[in-house]
Formats: C-alpha cells, structure tokens, sequence
C-alpha cells in the first residue's frame, strides 16, 4: 500500500489512529480515559484499516495472479453447488499478514529452520503484567489497566525487545543458531510471547546440571533470596486444582488438570526422549497456603531464576 501513495503528505489510515492514540505530556488526550468506549473506538478503527487492505488486494488480483471462477453458469457446469464457492475469489498474497498464505509462510519457515538445525533447546514464555511501573505511572486509577490496551500493547513491545537483545547479542542462555517466536493475546486482553530457541552445539543442554543452572521448578529459599521468593509465589504458582479446587478453569470434563498439575517429585531433573525434561522437584517440605490449599513443589511453573 505504501507504493500506492508516494506523496510525503499522505497520511494513512494507521498513521491517523496511531496519532490519536499517542501519549503526550502537554496535550493530554481524554480518549485515553475512556475506559471500555475507549475499546470500542480502537476495535472501530481497527475494523476499518482492516477493510482498507482487504480492498487494496481486492484490487490488485490481476497483479495476483488470481484463480477466479467466472460465474454462475460455469460453476454449475463444472458440478459446483456451495453458493459459497460462486462468484470471484479473492486471493489474499502471503504479504498479508494474518492470512492463510501468510501463517503457512511462517510455519514453513518455522519448519525450516528445524531441519536445519535440530530441534529447539529451549521454550520460553514472557508475558505482559499489567502492574509494571512504565504501565502503573500513566494511569489515572487502578482499574484503568484491563481498558489501556494501547498502553500495555507499547511497554510490552518494549520489554520484548530487552529480551531479544538479551537472548540473542548478550547470549544469556548461550549463542543462538536460531529462534522463532509469536506474540499471542489472552482473554483478557494482556499479551504475551513464546519463543523457540535453537542454541549453537557447544552450548546446548546435556546434563541434569546444565538443565539446572537455566530452568528451576521448586519454591526459592526466601532467606537466600527474597524477591524472587515473592515473584515465585505470587506469578508462578499452578491452581490450586483437582482435588483442591474441581471448579479451577484449567480442568476437564474428566476431572483433570489440562496442564498436568500437579507434578510429580522428582530428586533430580531427568532428560525424556522426544518431550520437555521432568524438572527437579524435591520433596523439601516447603508448602504455601494459597486459596486455602497448601501447596508445594509440585505446582510450581518452571521459571528462568
């Protein structure tokens, strides 16, 4: 679309609602503010951007080399009786993004990639909390957090790209062969990443040790280290469910956690064929009381320490 419009005083549509949403200290925008009609505007906007790059490859499928049926009659005469499938089709190139073409681009590249260096070492997750300090410091109250999504959306990319330097010029986990990721959104809104990284050989995991020193699945020791003490608890610990809690969200109709919590103890992490390592997860008699349940190691996510 960009060619389309090589005049410098264009404004496209993007352009426009990204204006509208900015943040500025001396020109305070009550948009902003308007909690969920401040959803709804952005959905609106979104829904008309969109309609407006649908269309620009509404226009463009001579230039797509396009499949297209010629029409009623021809569609009959060739046995076709989906209605669905009469009339023009419209082929959306793998440029744009979201489309059929686009995401079996990806995951072919993502496959590739694979073939070439082995299977990924390590799966990571980050995820966006909504009471970070660059988010918390533009609010005007508590609750305006699940409402501010363009706010969470921008520190959120921020922070990802910290991590990216991080993993891939720092090296934290040792040199990366290469990586993959994708940025999902959950129900309510917060978004998140899952990366997939394919470490160099001389850096790859082989012992329980190795495993160790990069992944942890038991309760810190708070007196050795007391914010991490508090992060664990607070972020990630699973449920309670089952037994403790048959009504939890990640249940199934047969009475199971779908995440397979609780874990079993295990003195020490144990390397699987062809599935994720059974993490170290002692049975050292540290318990937390949450919801009323105590719980143990055997509910911790494994975290990054």
């Amino acid at each position: 679309m960009e060619s389309i419009h090589e005049d410098p005083n264009f404004v496209s549509l993007r352009e426009y609602y990204c204006y509208k949403l900015q943040i500025r200290k001396n020109d305070e925008s009550w948009l902003l503010h308007f909690a969920r009609l401040l959803q709804q505007y952005i959905v609106d906007q979104y829904v008309k951007l969109e309609t407006q790059r649908l269309d620009f490859y509404r226009l463009q499928q001579e230039e797509i080399r396009r499949e297209f049926l010629k029409g009623i009659i021809d569609a009959l005469g060739s046995g076709e009786s989906q209605a669905c499938n009469v009339g023009q089709r419209i082929i959306l190139p793998p440029s744009f993004i979201g489309g059929p073409r686009n995401m079996r681009h990806k995951y072919m590249d993502a496959m590739t990639l694979v073939q070439k260096y082995g299977k990924p070492d390590i799966f990571l997750t980050m995820t966006c909390n909504p009471n970070w300090p660059e988010i918390k410091e533009h609010f005007i109250d508590k609750k305006e957090a699940q409402n501010r999504l363009d706010l969470l959306a921008r520190v959120f990319q921020a922070k990802l790209e910290q991590l990216k330097d991080k993993l891939l010029k720092k090296c934290i986990f040792g040199e990366v062969a290469a990586y993959t990721y994708v940025i999902e959104y959950q129900k309510h809104g917060l978004p998140h990443a899952h990366f997939l990284l394919i470490l160099k050989s001389k850096f790859k995991m082989y012992t329980p040790e190795e495993y160790d020193k990069i992944v942890c699945a038991e309760i810190p020791n708070k007196e050795k280290n007391e914010h991490l003490y508090n992060l664990v608890i607070k972020h990630m610990l699973h449920g309670p469910c089952g037994s403790l809690d048959p009504t939890s969200v990640c249940m199934r109709k047969n009475g199971t956690c779908k995440n397979n919590f609780p874990k079993n103890f295990c003195e020490e992490t144990i390397q699987t064929i062809n599935a994720y390592p059974e993490y170290r997860r002692r049975d050292d008699g540290v318990q937390i009381k949450i919801k009323s349940a105590l719980l143990d190691n055997r509910w911790v996510v494994p975290y990054n320490p």
